[in-house]
């Protein structure tokens, strides 16, 4: 008799990553409304807004609760999330009166904030105070926002089955048995999940154990029925039914302490003809070992913090930024590329961490006095007003060097590794005009990075020839280093800023950022570290105001 071949296989169960979208389910309470009626009390009911090609329009909104200013709302939002893209959100609580309409007077609207689903997400919990028109306050009140990540894929599980006394089903020797596992889904169909190896000739057989991802199992519902189902295989596809039983994953989980889970098989027929039937054996599940698949958001929601770092080309092929032809010239009716590609990556980045203390490096220039070619920084109240006040102070000179820069925020990185938690992750933004002229040094530069909590992003400025620069890119094959070293992983993303002159700023931090949820998750569960747990958050409503950034100490000089 010739085996049944499996029909999922572990490679086949798991899959590599789920593509899929991370969905996040927010839940809404106030505190302190105003009291806008005169005999009761305020009827508020909270509206969620959100932005689209710059129009604010409505997605849902909760429940009226009738009488209370301190509202509770059982309605729960659910939402999309993209990390590499700015999710603005705004939130409207009011009063309303009668119907669930929205009243038009002014007395109506108790408030209202703005934010991102970043900032919501990064902080888990946050608490902001509302206010009304022209950025009055709204008294005390305040709103609190939690938020939980429902995506499906969470890990997958390896099982190990075996059966005893299984029905003899062949004349002239023993039941050749193989286990079949089904999904049940919700419209009632069954999905086979999994489908063991033959045991020949054996009525105790030990099957293989296999693996197979939560997703596949049970669609990430522990509760959700298994139809499990042994028969004897027969060479022509005819097999024998043995019997059959049900499971839910979490009975399997019941698994430990020495202890096995089993089930009697059952065969329909034999129970209905047979008086003293009990069974056609019985199913053992012997061991379960749960791998848990973190995402992206387990750990941003543990409190892991994402530091970003900035540095720019000041080297002379941008041209003197006196010239309206430069790469560096400041236009006052709209910013230059290095300032669009800086704002549009820095504007997501910033929710992530929470003192928003950004460092903002430069390299390729002379400082005066001496006119050294030095790495050089920024430390003013923003970025962007850091890069525009350097630009007069300094000379434009060369070269390209890129792994001096790299090297110390690896560096960097490297010694918040001690902490052995996932805590904090570093993103370099590289803006340049030209291909790196220390490629050789640059490349094991990224390879020794490649083992540290650090994602690489160069954005190419200008027109320049930028083929080579792809090499860094493993997109197209694995980076290795001068000595024929592999990366550890793919950290590096190129995109030249050219490819998006006529999209918006948001398409570039897209393009720019996708792939950095993959690299954060790559990163600590190579390191076997898990997300921490959730960070406490403080009730007190928070300031709307930005925090100012900060820049790095000052490194040494490059040439």
């Amino acid at each position: 008799m010739n085996d049944v071949q499996d029909a999922t296989s572990p490679g086949a169960a798991l899959g590599g990553p789920v593509a899929c979208v991370s969905k996040v389910e927010l839940r809404v309470a106030c505190k302190a409304l105003l009291d806008r009626d005169t005999l009761n009390k305020s009827d508020p009911c909270v509206i969620l807004m959100v932005q689209n090609q710059g129009q604010w329009t409505e997605l849902d909104r909760t429940e009226v609760i009738k009488s209370n200013l301190h509202p509770v709302f059982a309605k729960v939002f659910t939402l999309d999330y993209y990390f590499e893209e700015v999710q603005k959100l705004r939130f409207e609580v009011y009063d309303i009166h009668g119907t669930h309409s929205i009243g038009a007077r002014d007395d109506d609207f108790l408030g209202g904030v703005e934010c991102t689903l970043g900032q919501i997400v990064a902080q888990k919990k946050m608490v902001k105070p509302l206010f009304l028109k022209y950025a009055k306050y709204a008294g005390k009140s305040a709103i609190t926002v939690h938020a939980e990540e429902i995506s499906g894929n969470n890990g997958y599980v390896e099982l190990f089955f075996c059966a005893k006394k299984l029905d003899d089903k062949d004349l002239f020797s023993k039941s050749d048995p193989f286990l079949e596992i089904y999904r049940i889904n919700d419209d009632g169909t069954e999905q086979l999940v999994h489908r063991t190896e033959v045991i020949k000739n054996n009525l105790n057989p030990v099957w293989e154990p296999f693996k197979v991802s939560l997703i596949s199992l049970c669609s990430c519902d522990e509760d959700r029925k298994l139809k499990c189902l042994v028969w004897d295989s027969d060479s022509r596809g005819k097999h024998d039914f043995i019997g059959e039983f049900y499971a839910t994953f979490r009975e399997m989980q019941k698994i430990g302490g020495g202890s096995k889970v089993t089930w009697d098989c059952m065969n329909p027929k034999y129970k209905l003809k047979k008086k003293n039937y009990k069974n056609s054996g019985v199913v053992i599940l012997s061991d379960l070992k749960l791998h848990r698949v973190y995402s992206f958001l387990d750990y941003i929601m543990g409190g892991c913090q994402i530091h970003f770092t900035v540095a720019i080309d000041f080297t002379a092929s941008n041209g003197d930024p006196r010239n309206s032809c430069s790469l560096h010239y400041i236009n006052p009716y709209q910013p230059n590329e290095y300032l669009k590609a800086l704002i549009a990556v820095g504007e997501i980045c910033q929710d992530y961490d929470s003192d928003k203390r950004f460092s903002a490096l430069g390299f390729g220039a002379r400082i005066p006095p001496n006119y050294e070619v030095s790495i050089i920084l920024f430390k003013i109240q923003g970025v962007v007003e850091a890069y525009q006040n350097c630009l007069p102070k300094i000379q434009l000179y060369g070269p390209t060097n890129v792994s001096p820069i790299i090297s110390r925020i690896a560096k960097l990185s490297a010694g918040e590794e001690t902490i052995k938690d996932a805590s904090r992750y570093h993103i370099l933004l590289i803006l340049t005009d030209g291909v790196v002229t220390d490629m050789a040094d640059t490349r094991e530069a990224i390879v020794r990075a490649s083992y540290q909590p650090l994602s690489i992003i160069i954005v190419g400025v200008g027109n320049a020839d930028f083929t080579d620069m792809q090499i860094l890119d493993g997109d197209d094959g694995v980076l290795r280093s001068p000595k024929g070293e592999p990366v550890l992983r793919d950290i590096v993303q190129f995109v030249p800023f050219r490819d998006f002159k006529t999209a918006s700023p948001a398409a570039l931090a897209k393009c720019v950022l996708a792939e950095v949820p993959n690299q954060v998750v790559e990163y600590y569960s190579h390191k076997a570290i898990c997300p921490m747990p959730p960070v406490p958050s403080c009730d007190s409503p928070t300031s709307l105001a930005n925090t100012p950034t900060e820049s790095l100490p000052a490194v040494g000089t490059t040439a």
